[in-house]
């Protein structure tokens, strides 16, 4: 009960805390970014190890300048980010519509008009927390809106994120709720639309699937293809350019509006092709912190195997 109150006034004060920063001009928030770069590069070096080793391996035909180049632009970007999402704690929708630009919603709020739900997809690319605001490119208010996100470990910092994520009409779904929302929401009669960020490495139970993304055999999620066929929803990918400092365009690409018909598969690797066609077009503004390739194949072929399409530990012989 202590713990619960103590997390409760944390949460607030830092809520207040957040806001009264957040009210600040986004020129000021770009003044502390560019002092964070230096922290954050220059200085700390944070994951430099990773960003580097990432980059290596995904742009091998580029030589060590052209690399560091991309790696000084993702600092950048990345302080950037941490920035913009001070910001949102108080951005206004009329101002963050005009800073982040939806194209090609009419083909989705067609599909929604029809009755069937769909599910974006995105990566960690542009400012992904701004992406939020797709609610406010959509037409039908009765719909179900969602983001799919990974709960925090710190409860009150995952409450404080909720808090602001949610501003736009877009309603934070922890990964395990996914399917209970959608259930929801069809037992309402109302179709869903989701977003799922779906670029990052899956645990060793949830690999399924491996493709090859920039140069390497990748493990990747397979769930929103599942959910798709279940559900018969329609799939798009969302497109993501930065034109600007503080201005970002996302078009909704079509995949598929009959997921069913589509070989196994086939959406998921769609998916991860057109996300390293967005990468590769500007590599910067991708999240290269994240230490994507730590799990291989030979490692995953060692320990676990597929029984009954469930990925389950091998068992060992003495």
């Amino acid at each position: 009960m202590l713990r619960r109150w103590l997390n409760h006034i944390a949460f607030h004060l830092l809520h207040v805390l957040w806001q009264l920063l957040s009210l600040l001009p986004l020129r000021v928030h770009y003044v502390f970014s560019d002092l964070l770069y230096v922290l954050v590069g220059p200085v700390l070096h944070y994951r430099r190890r990773v960003i580097r080793r990432n980059l290596a391996a995904a742009f091998p035909e580029l030589d060590e300048r052209e690399r560091r180049d991309i790696e000084r632009g993702f600092y950048h970007h990345f302080c950037d980010v941490v920035a913009e999402s001070v910001k949102l704690a108080t951005i206004s929708r009329k101002n963050i519509a005009r800073r982040m630009v939806f194209h090609g919603a009419e083909q989705v709020n067609e599909a929604v008009r029809q009755g069937q739900s769909v599910a974006l997809l995105l990566g960690h690319y542009g400012n992904w927390e701004w992406v939020t605001s797709l609610r406010l490119a959509m037409d039908d208010p009765d719909a179900a809106y969602g983001h799919i996100y990974h709960p925090l470990e710190n409860p009150v910092v995952d409450r404080l994120f909720l808090a602001v994520r949610n501003r736009m009409g877009s309603h934070s779904i922890a990964m395990r709720d996914t399917l209970r929302f959608i259930h929801q929401a069809n037992a309402q009669q109302r179709p869903s639309v989701i977003g799922y960020i779906s670029d990052q490495v899956p645990l060793w139970q949830n690999i399924h699937h491996w493709l090859t993304f920039f140069n390497q055999e990748t493990p990747v999620f397979t769930g929103v293809e599942r959910i798709a066929r279940k559900y018969n929803q329609a799939v798009f990918y969302v497109d993501v350019r930065r034109v600007g400092r503080g201005h970002y365009e996302a078009e909704f690409q079509l995949i598929t509006r009959d997921p069913a018909a589509m070989p196994d598969h086939a959406i998921t690797d769609e998916y991860f092709r057109r996300l390293e066609a967005t990468i590769r077009r500007a590599p910067q503004y991708w999240l290269w912190s994240h230490n994507r390739w730590k799990r291989t194949r030979e490692e995953f072929d060692r320990n676990y195997e597929v029984v009954g399409g469930r990925v389950v530990p091998r068992k060992r012989t003495e």
